[in-house]
């Protein structure tokens, strides 16, 4: 990780909906090739702030500073990847993989040239002439996030990318991930309400309490990379993740009071 200023900074952020206040004051930062992760319970609004980060919905308040900057977060400054893999079901995998950098005014053949190289990386060699359909739900994830790194942003966004996966299958793409990540050292955040997912891919995570979001705890995590099956059975691993756990179950649930210590 670089030193100075964080590549990416979130500060007091807050955002309603009339009378549905979301997020308050959320804070947090990115450093240039850091894997953060953002942990909190479903319906928190960790997706609010990702929505705030690529233009989708205004902040009521905060500010987003990049690089140290608060002059406005540049247009194609994040990569977005949402929940579900959404590739286009007409166009096969290397169209797909494509859409983004078209999306942007680069011409075909030349995204296809880009996007060629990172096929065999990705776990897709001999299949980019194949529709979504005809892959697994392993592949289909792996193609959506080709199409977002491949358009060279500075931070990959990552939400909840593999939810709505088998346990094994996610367990394989978090391993799968982690040794990518290592390769190429994206800055990535990851919103995740899985705890053994955030604890096996980031260098730090940002716990959030229920919504309104705002940051209740931030932990580091001095695993050492790469990550293998092995990290699982280490007992810090464990420690971390009981600490989190313990975190997210006293962080009171408006109307709910929390659990007795």
């Amino acid at each position: 990780m670089s030193a100075g200023p964080p590549k990416l900074e979130l500060r007091g952020l807050g955002k309603s909906f009339g009378r549905l206040e979301v997020l308050r004051d959320l804070t947090l930062e990115a450093r240039a090739g850091e894997f953060v992760a953002i942990l909190g319970p479903s319906g928190c609004g960790k997706s609010t702030a990702f929505s705030i980060l690529t233009g989708g919905t205004p902040a009521s308040a905060g500010e987003v500073l990049i690089d140290g900057s608060a002059n406005g977060v540049p247009p194609g400054h994040f990569a977005y990847m949402p929940q579900s893999d959404a590739l286009l079901p007409w166009r096969r995998v290397l169209e797909n993989a494509t859409l983004g950098l078209e999306v942007r005014g680069m011409a075909r053949e030349e995204a296809r040239e880009r996007v060629r190289p990172l096929l065999a990386t990705f776990g897709l060699d001999g299949f980019e002439r194949s529709y979504p359909f005809q892959l697994s739900g392993g592949m289909r994830q792996r193609a959506a996030l080709l199409r977002t790194v491949v358009q060279e942003c500075e931070v990959l966004l990552l939400d909840e990318p593999f939810g709505a996966l088998d346990a094994l299958t996610r367990t394989e793409m978090q391993r799968w991930l982690e040794a990518v990540w290592e390769r190429f050292r994206w800055t990535v955040l990851l919103i995740t309400h899985d705890v053994r997912e955030a604890v096996y891919l980031a260098d730090r995570i940002y716990v959030l309490s229920p919504r309104p979001a705002t940051v209740v705890a931030e932990l580091a995590v001095p695993l050492p990379r790469p990550r293998t099956t092995a990290t699982l059975g280490d007992p810090l691993f464990a420690q971390l993740e009981a600490e989190l756990l313990a975190q997210l179950l006293t962080s009171p649930t408006p109307g709910i009071p929390a659990p007795p210590g």
